[in-house]
């Protein structure tokens, strides 16, 4: 087995400190670490998860999703995260600044975009 491991994964924004702001209301993490236009968000201590980094990037470009020009920015990556309520969460995440996207693919899923236009996935499990 290799000896590395997958600990964070790092978003581009106009402002970090929005961005992970966002992040840490609506994922219940923590701030690890802060410097100037960078932000390392993660779990509280003794939760498992994955950490989340923001990156401010003046020349940042939101990205469109789902894409619909040729040349326009294209969604690189989203993040899946699971929830038990879908519409409950579908409005907090709204409340904590999230937008709807135009574009919804399932019923068991609900795209929106963060402040800083990336597309994220809320979804709940389905018992058949």
């Amino acid at each position: 087995m290799s000896p590395t491991k997958l600990s964070t994964v790092v978003l581009d924004a106009h402002d970090a400190q929005e961005l992970a702001g966002f992040y840490r209301r609506l994922l219940g993490y923590v701030v690890r670490a802060a410097d100037g236009g960078w932000v390392l968000i993660g779990p509280p201590p003794g939760t498992a998860g994955t950490s989340l980094a923001f990156e401010t990037e003046p020349a940042y470009v939101p990205p469109a999703w789902p894409s619909r020009e040729p040349g326009e920015q294209q969604m690189m990556l989203h993040l899946d995260i699971e929830v038990d309520d879908l519409a409950a969460e579908t409005e907090r995440a709204v409340a904590e600044g999230a937008r709807l996207a135009e574009y919804q693919p399932q019923d068991d899923v609900r795209v929106l975009l963060d402040p800083a236009g990336h597309p994220f996935c809320l979804w709940t499990q389905v018992t058949l």
